[in-house]
C-alpha cells in the first residue's frame, strides 16, 4: 500500500473491552420504558446509528418509538453507562497497536457510533484524548454506521485518501460502512461477531484482537 495509508479504528469492541456494558446500558434504558428485548438482540445493535436502532425495535416490538422515547432512551443508556464505565480496559494490545503505528510514522484516527457523553469514557480508559488525538464520534457527522460518515471524516482528520484508509472494525456495521466507502476492511473478533459474519459483510481479513492485528500489521499494509 502506498505511504499514505491511515488506519481508522473503532472504538467499542475494536480497542477497548467496552461492547457488554453498552450492552448492559441498553438493556437498563429499555427496561425503564417497559421495552422488552433479550440481551442478546441487543448485542447485535451495538455499533449501529440510533436511526437503525429505533427502526429495528420497532420491527422486533412493534412499539411506536417517538422522538421522545428515542431521546428518553438515549439519556438512560447514557446514564447507565456511566455506571458501568469504571469496567472498561483497553483489549489486549490496544495501546501498543497505536503506539506501533504512530513510531512507524502511520496516520490513525479513531471513529466511534458513540457520542462523546460515553465515548469519553472509553477514550480516557485507552489513554486517547479527544482535545489533541483524531477523534471523530457520532456528535461529529450526519449519520453513523454502517453509513460511512464516520469514517470519511477521519479519513479526512488525518489527511488520507479513504481508498488509501484500512477500517479496523468488531462489527458488521464498520465493515458494511467500510465496503460503503471504498476502504479496506479490518475485522477483529473481540466485539463477539463470528469471523464469517465480518468476512461476509466485506472483511479482507480478520484478528483475533488488537494484539493479533498488531502480530500481523505486515498483512494489511502496516509498515513503512
Amino acid at each position: 500500500m502506498p505511504r499514505q495509508t491511515a488506519f481508522l479504528f473503532d472504538l467499542d469492541g475494536t480497542l477497548v473491552d467496552s461492547v457488554y456494558q453498552h450492552v448492559l446500558a441498553w438493556k437498563e434504558a429499555l427496561d425503564a420504558e417497559g421495552i422488552e428485548l433479550s440481551v442478546w438482540r441487543i448485542h447485535r445493535k451495538i455499533g449501529m446509528s440510533g436511526g437503525l436502532f429505533t427502526n429495528q425495535l420497532l420491527r422486533e416490538t412493534g412499539l411506536d418509538i417517538s422522538a421522545e422515547r428515542v431521546e428518553r432512551l438515549q439519556r438512560r443508556h447514557a446514564e447507565a453507562f456511566r455506571r458501568h464505565a469504571a469496567g472498561v480496559r483497553p483489549l489486549p494490545g490496544a495501546r501498543k497497536l497505536l503506539a506501533a503505528l504512530a513510531g512507524a510514522g502511520i496516520r490513525w484516527a479513531i471513529a466511534t457510533s458513540g457520542r462523546l457523553e460515553t465515548a469519553r469514557f472509553n477514550l480516557a480508559a485507552l489513554g486517547v484524548d479527544p482535545a489533541t488525538a483524531p477523534v471523530v464520534t457520532r456528535d461529529q457527522v450526519r449519520h453513523a454506521k454502517p453509513d460511512p460518515d464516520l469514517f470519511l471524516a477521519a479519513a479526512d482528520r488525518v489527511g488520507c485518501p479513504i481508498e488509501q484508509a484500512v477500517v479496523v472494525g468488531d462489527s458488521i456495521w464498520d465493515m458494511l460502512a467500510a465496503v460503503r466507502c471504498r476502504a479496506l476492511g479490518v475485522g477483529v473478533l473481540s466485539g463477539g461477531y463470528g469471523a464469517d459474519e465480518l468476512r461476509q459483510s466485506g472483511a479482507l481479513r480478520v484478528y483475533d484482537d488488537p494484539a493479533d492485528l498488531l502480530a500481523h500489521l505486515d498483512e494489511v499494509g502496516g509498515r513503512q
